[in-house]
């Protein structure tokens, strides 16, 4: 049996990582300012987070939903304190997709409607329902076209107003950072308009934060630097660190019924040890703190590039756009500089989504590889 070919990949084989250096086969190391897309927060191989997983393997590794799990409640308590959402509840499940697919399912259930209103270059996932509100027609099948989805450009409020005016759209689901899109983001004023309609039509805004969440932003929810409150929050990424964990926070308002949502692995006891040690770790170490004190000299850095035309993001979720196609200087890069970085669907940008603990002299040596391409 072969692999079905479904990515370009780069000749580049990791064997081991620890913190943002990465390892290959060849005893090549690699400084990693991307994170297999903004997954690993805390660090390749964290002691605590590798320690936390062994005891928990140790112990139980998995059993299904229909026992009592502590540790989800743990989990639960421990998140909703340090993001300050403890007006929420949790889900969990396995991916930014499948917590995507949660939330607007169960919008639909709660208003009893099916239309959605997304936005240009926002990506959702892959499934069904999050991949009809992912703004690329290439990854959505005949099967996702069925869905009912509005598209509307970013910012503009006379759009999303008029769109409003009809009474079918169950909701809104919204990237406070476009991640995949090329970093572009909603301003303060067009988040809290969109926030201020939805209530008063009735409709269930979603807060996308399956990238900017877990303190990638320089704040635990990218959304919180608007001043806004979602009905839903879609997390994933960087909450396990690498294992494969997701969910949604559901406002109070929301009330839950069973069978209304299921997962069979989701919340797992491996996952909630891997979640719960990122928490213990963001917290600990300060790291969403880092976050937004090493943007801001990142940005500072990146001002005396010449090339770099915009500088766009937060925190440790950011882009550097020049005026052309960077997909070249992605592979220099690696194969020169020994650096992972990222591309978008905005082919111009370059996108950094490191760990959440690295440091201002990384951020030099990055400059000093970037400066020696650019050259």
């Amino acid at each position: 049996m072969e692999l079905f070919d479904v990515y370009p990949l780069y000749d580049v084989t990791p064997v081991s990582a620890k913190g943002i250096e990465v390892t290959d086969d060849k005893g090549e190391t690699y400084f990693d300012f991307y994170g297999g897309h903004a997954v690993i927060s805390i660090g390749h191989s964290h002691p605590h987070y590798v320690k936390r997983i062994k005891e928990q393997l140790e112990k139980i590794g998995f059993y299904s939903n229909s026992i009592q799990n502590p540790i989800q409640y743990q989990l639960a308590k421990h998140l909703g304190r340090l993001s300050n959402c403890e007006d929420y509840n949790l889900i969990l499940c396995n991916s930014g997709a499948e917590a995507n697919e949660n939330a607007l399912k169960l919008a639909s259930f709660h208003t009893g409607k099916s239309k959605v209103i997304a936005f240009s270059n926002g990506f959702h996932g892959r499934t069904s329902a999050a991949v009809a509100t992912t703004d690329n027609p290439a990854i959505n099948a005949p099967i996702n076209k069925q869905q009912q989805v509005t598209f509307l450009p970013l910012n503009d409020f006379e759009a999303f107003e008029g769109a409003l005016k009809e009474d079918d759209y169950c909701t809104v689901i919204l990237e406070a950072i476009q991640g995949v899109g090329g970093l572009d983001e909603p301003t303060t004023d067009f988040y809290q308009f969109v926030e201020k309609k939805c209530r008063e039509r009735g409709v269930v805004l979603i807060a996308d934060e399956v990238q900017s969440g877990f303190g990638r932003s320089g704040a635990f929810f990218a959304f919180q630097h608007h001043d806004v409150r979602p009905d839903i929050i879609s997390i994933a990424k960087g909450m396990g660190n690498g294992f494969p964990v997701g969910g949604i926070l559901i406002h109070k308002s929301i009330k839950a019924s069973h069978g209304l949502l299921g997962t069979t692995f989701g919340g797992n006891h491996l996952a909630c040890a891997a979640t719960l040690a990122v928490l213990e770790i963001l917290e600990k170490e300060k790291l969403i703190e880092n976050a937004h004190n090493l943007g801001t000299y990142f940005k500072q850095e990146a001002l005396k590039v010449p090339l770099v035309k915009r500088i766009k993001g937060r925190g440790l979720m950011l882009g550097l756009e020049f005026d052309f196609e960077v997909g070249d200087l992605r592979k220099r890069l690696i194969h020169n500089q020994h650096f992972f970085t990222g591309g978008s669907k905005n082919k111009k940008v370059l996108r950094i989504l490191p760990a959440l603990n690295f440091s201002e002299k990384h951020i030099n040596l990055f400059f000093q590889a970037l400066n020696r391409e650019l050259s």
